[in-house]
């Protein structure tokens, strides 16, 4: 995992907005993983100690000067990571819920040349992991309209725990990238223009935070996906995708 002075670092970027209790944990664990110095949090305009935190673990941190939403700071650190001609790129979740543990098993199909992104899932193998009714009811829609839209077959399609190539952190620092919610879109999106996803299995713990996708959150964000996942359907590929 730690890269050397003529190959492009790996980068794992954690967006944050609010995560002062629960931050030091994730980057203690991360920071077991891979080196302090590839680790990017992105302080989504927090109004408590997430900044200080992330600098007190010695990790790298860039600061939104107001909360921006969870897409917008993701795309601050694919904007980062391609200005850091970064190789790969991994991203997690700052509350816990992802195991940074993971992160070699997220890399391996990326760095064997199997595939351009590789989308931990809950659901690929038996995990214990329990979902509640409502969201699971949700993510068994979003994977039927995904592939009745002509994408693949994805377990987790609303999983943010990612591994990418720099080919796709260019694609993901256009216009087009959600500043909200980007899931099952995104995915459709790559699929079209021929990115290789695959999954692969992860472990995932209940997030100790409120979902955003809970009460009118959850109208929104049907409301949303579905408008975004047919705009991902008819936007055209391009003959020759990001090389």
């Amino acid at each position: 995992m730690h890269s050397s002075d003529s190959e492009p670092p790996t980068l794992v970027i954690i967006p944050a907005y609010n995560e002062g209790p629960r931050l030091a944990r994730t980057l203690a664990d991360t920071t077991r993983v891979v080196p302090a110095d590839a680790v990017v949090v992105i302080d989504d305009g927090s109004s408590d100690d997430t900044a200080a935190v992330a600098r007190a673990a010695g990790v790298r941190v860039v600061s939104h000067p107001f909360n921006l939403g969870y897409g917008a700071a993701l795309q601050t650190g694919y904007k980062y990571a391609q200005r850091q001609r970064a190789r790969w790129l991994v991203q997690l979740d700052a509350d816990g819920q992802h195991d940074p543990a993971d992160i070699p098993q997220l890399l391996a199909p990326l760095e064997r040349g199997a595939a351009d992104l590789a989308l931990g899932s809950r659901f690929i193998e038996p995990s214990g992991y329990a979902m509640g009714a409502a969201r699971d009811t949700g993510r068994r829609l979003l994977q039927r309209l995904l592939a009745a839209l002509g994408g693949p077959h994805i377990t987790d399609p609303t999983s943010g725990y990612q591994a990418m190539s720099a080919r796709i952190v260019e694609l993901y620092c256009r216009e087009y990238f959600p500043a909200d919610y980007p899931d099952a879109d995104m995915l459709l999106l790559l699929h079209r223009f021929g990115f290789r996803i695959v999954e692969v299995p992860v472990r995932m713990a209940p997030s100790p935070r409120r979902s955003m996708h809970q009460g009118l959150a959850v109208v929104y964000y049907a409301y949303k996906m579905m408008l975004s996942l047919f705009r991902s359907a008819s936007l055209r590929a391009p003959g020759q995708p990001l090389t």
